[in-house]
């Protein structure tokens, strides 16, 4: 293990680091929310310095966009199920909590025509990028699939922080996930 280990490049180490990092900030953003959630925690998770956690990211606020963000659109082809999983994961990220910076942004949205652009082109992305990856197994509407999965969880995230509407607000991540799975299912399976 350890020739294995020395084997490795610089920068195939500074990778598998990132990794890590991003796996134990995806973990406790979900578990935690984003508020509760610290570099120090995350850090520890991922059993490396908190200092190296600002140098790869910057910002917790930058660690958790990219943590939130979709894979590049090469992890997000093959099988409905690991789309879903991906899916899945993006929002337990949602749900868990929004920085300020994203709540603000979204809130701005309605009223501001710029915010409202930036949002649009943040959601354009996301369809894109979903799209991609159902391309070939949802068939002909794939972009429209896409859109649909992207408002539900926009709409879910604004309900549930913006609106607070009681029932998102107070439910655990684990009672509206457990919902939305099947229709997340049924969006990225073959049409």
């Amino acid at each position: 293990m350890s020739e294995q280990v020395h084997a490795l490049t610089r920068a195939e180490r500074r990778r598998r680091t990132e990794d890590r990092i991003l796996v134990a900030a995806r973990d406790l953003f979900v578990r935690l929310g984003y508020e509760r959630t610290t570099i120090r925690a995350i850090a520890a998770a991922a059993e490396v310095d908190p200092s190296l956690v600002m140098q790869y990211f910057g910002s917790k606020d930058r660690l958790f966009r990219q943590a939130a963000s979709l894979p590049q659109d090469k992890d997000l082809t093959g099988d409905p199920e690991g789309l879903t999983e991906h899916l899945m994961t993006m929002l337990g990220l949602k749900l868990g909590g929004l920085p300020q910076a994203s709540l603000t942004a979204l809130r701005s949205a309605l009223t501001h025509p710029e915010a409202a652009e930036r949002v649009r082109q943040v959601q354009a992305h996301h369809v894109s990028q979903i799209g991609a990856g159902m391309a070939g197994m949802a068939g002909e509407d794939a972009e429209l699939r896409a859109a649909l999965i992207v408002a539900i969880m926009l709409g879910v995230t604004i309900e549930r922080h913006l609106i607070e509407l009681g029932p998102l607000r107070d439910a655990s991540y684990d009672e509206i996930t457990e919902l939305l799975r099947p229709c997340l299912e049924t969006l990225t399976r073959p049409g």
